[in-house]
C-alpha cells in the first residue's frame, strides 16, 4: 500500500521519457508528488516558479545541461537539495556537481532503494538548511553572486541575468560608474555553459588604439615598433569562453569595425598577418556612456551597437534604489571589519540617515570607500556620522576648493587619494609614492579637493 501523500513535491528533470516514468512511479509510490521536465532550461524556469522541495536532475540534457541549470537554480534558491544523475563510472562529473552545490548524486541506471534513501536524506538536509538560514530582509537575495539587492529594479535585472546567462547571446551592460557592471558580467560567466572556459577581461579605455588592437587580436613579429615576437590576442585566449569588453564606448571607430567583423563571422587576423583565425567567443560588453547619443554624433557604430545589445541590461544608479544602501553598507562593514580585525557592531542611526540622504554620484563604489574609511577611523564599536566624509554628512557631493562640482573622474581621483592617505596614516610622501606622483602634485590635488588638512 502506498504511503499517504507528503507535503513536499519533487521536480524530475531528464530528457529520457522512460527514465522519468520510472522515477515518477517510484516517488509517487513513496507518497511524493512530482512534476517532470525534459530539458535544463525548463528545469530552471519550473524551479523558480513552483519552488520544489527537492530536484532530481540529469547531467546531460538539451537546451541547458544539468551543471549549468544547477548553477542558475542556486542563484534564486540556494537551499533546495539537488540530486544529480550521472552516467555509470562518471565520478569526475559527480564530484564537480557537488562542488557546484548539488547535495548528492545517483548513478544511472538508478537503483530504487538508492533513490528512496537519497531523497529522504536530501529532504531532511533541505529542511535543516532552511531552518538554519537567517530570514533575509525583505526580498533580498544574496547567493554566491556577489550582488546584494532589495529593489524591484534589481530583482528584474537579476532575473534577466539568470535567463540570458546560459545562452550565447551578446550582452551590453550600461550604467554609471560604480554601479556593478563588472559584477554582472562575472555573474553571466559563472551561470553560463562556458563557466569552465576562459573568461578574459579588457578595459578598452585603458589603452590607445594600436595597443588595444594588439591586445584584442594579437600581432606578428615586426608588425609595429616594439613587436619583437608573435603574440596571441585576447580573442584567441578566450576561445570557447567569454570576452568582457569594459568601457567599450571609448573604443576607436576602426577597432569597432574589427569587433563587428568578429561578431558577424567569428574571424580576424593578427596585426601584420595574412592568415585568418576563427574563434568561438561570447561577448559581454559594458559602458558608462550613452551609446545612442554617441551614435547620433558619429562616435559609435549603430550596427555594432545592435550586435552587442542582443540583450541590454541597464544598472540603475544607487540613488534610484536607496532601500539597498543600508544592506550594502552592512555588507561592506562586515567585509572591512574582518579585513582590519576590528570589533565594530554597526552604524548609529544618525550615520545611517546620513548615508540615506546622500546622492552617491560614485554609486556603490563610493559607498564602499566611505564605509572602509569609517571602519578605519572609528574608535568605539559603532560608526557615527563624525567619521563619514563631510560631504556625505552634509548630503552633498564633494566640491573643488573653488566651489565647483567635481566631475566623476575627479571624484574617483579624490577617493583614491583619500584611500592612499588613510593607508599611509597621513604621510604625504608615502601616499605620493603609492599613487605614483610627486609630493608637490599630491599637495596640489589635496588643496584642490579640499583635503589640505588630511
Amino acid at each position: 500500500m502506498s504511503k499517504a501523500p507528503r507535503p513536499a513535491w519533487i521536480l524530475i528533470a531528464d530528457d529520457e521519457l522512460s527514465h522519468r516514468t520510472m522515477l515518477r512511479a517510484c516517488l509517487q509510490n513513496l507518497g511524493y508528488s512530482t512534476l517532470e521536465v525534459s530539458d535544463g532550461r525548463a528545469a530552471v524556469e519550473t524551479a523558480k516558479r513552483e519552488k520544489p522541495a527537492l530536484i532530481i536532475m540529469d547531467l546531460r540534457m538539451p537546451e541547458l545541461d544539468g551543471m549549468a541549470a544547477l548553477k542558475a537554480i542556486r542563484v534564486f534558491n540556494p537551499h533546495v537539495p539537488v540530486l544529480m544523475m550521472t552516467a555509470h563510472g562518471s565520478i569526475q562529473s559527480a564530484v564537480e556537481a557537488i562542488k557546484n552545490g548539488a547535495y548528492d548524486y545517483l548513478e544511472k541506471p538508478v537503483d530504487i532503494n538508492d533513490v528512496q534513501h537519497a531523497v529522504e536524506n536530501g529532504l531532511h538536509f533541505g529542511d535543516l538548511k532552511r531552518s538554519e538560514a537567517p530570514a533575509p530582509p525583505g526580498d533580498v537575495l544574496q547567493a554566491t553572486t556577489g550582488m546584494i539587492w532589495k529593489s524591484p529594479l534589481m530583482a528584474d535585472i537579476l532575473d534577466t541575468v539568470t535567463r540570458v546567462a546560459p545562452s550565447d547571446a551578446s550582452v551590453l551592460i550600461t550604467g554609471e560608474s560604480g554601479t556593478g557592471k563588472e559584477i554582472i558580467a562575472d555573474m553571466i560567466q559563472r551561470l553560463s555553459t562556458r563557466a569552465d572556459k576562459p573568461f578574459i577581461k579588457v578595459n578598452c579605455a585603458a589603452l590607445h588604439e594600436q595597443l588595444l588592437e594588439s591586445e584584442l587580436f594579437g600581432h606578428e613579429r615586426g608588425a609595429f615598433t616594439g613587436a619583437h615576437e608573435q603574440r596571441r590576442g585576447r580573442f584567441e585566449l578566450a576561445h570557447h569562453g567569454t570576452l568582457f569588453l569594459d568601457e567599450i564606448g571609448d573604443m576607436a571607430p576602426t577597432t569597432q569595425a574589427k569587433i563587428l567583423r568578429v561578431l558577424q563571422s567569428g574571424t580576424f587576423e593578427r596585426l601584420g598577418a595574412i592568415d585568418t583565425i576563427s574563434v568561438d567567443v561570447r561577448i559581454v560588453a559594458a559602458t558608462n556612456h550613452e551609446l545612442k547619443q554617441a551614435i547620433e554624433k558619429g562616435g559609435f557604430r549603430k550596427d555594432l551597437f545592435f550586435r552587442l545589445s542582443v540583450v541590454p541590461i541597464h544598472l540603475p544608479p544607487l540613488r534610484d534604489r536607496i532601500e539597498e544602501i543600508p544592506l550594502l553598507a552592512d555588507h561592506f562593514l562586515d567585509m572591512y571589519v574582518r579585513k582590519n580585525r576590528r570589533t565594530i557592531r554597526g552604524f548609529m542611526p544618525e550615520a545611517t540617515q546620513a548615508l540615506l540622504r546622500y546622492d552617491w554620484p560614485g554609486n556603490v563604489r563610493e559607498l564602499e570607500n566611505a564605509v572602509e574609511r569609517a571602519v578605519i577611523l572609528t574608535v568605539g564599536d559603532m560608526i557615527g556620522p563624525d567619521v563619514l566624509p563631510a560631504h556625505i554628512r552634509g548630503g552633498e557631493a564633494p566640491r573643488a576648493e573653488n566651489g565647483e562640482q567635481l566631475t566623476m573622474l575627479e571624484q574617483a581621483e579624490r577617493d583614491l587619494i583619500v584611500q592612499a592617505m588613510l593607508a599611509c596614516a597621513g604621510n604625504r610622501t608615502k601616499a605620493a609614492e603609492q599613487l605614483g606622483m610627486s609630493r608637490r602634485s599630491l599637495y596640489n590635488k589635496l588643496k584642490r579637493y579640499g583635503l589640505a588638512n588630511a
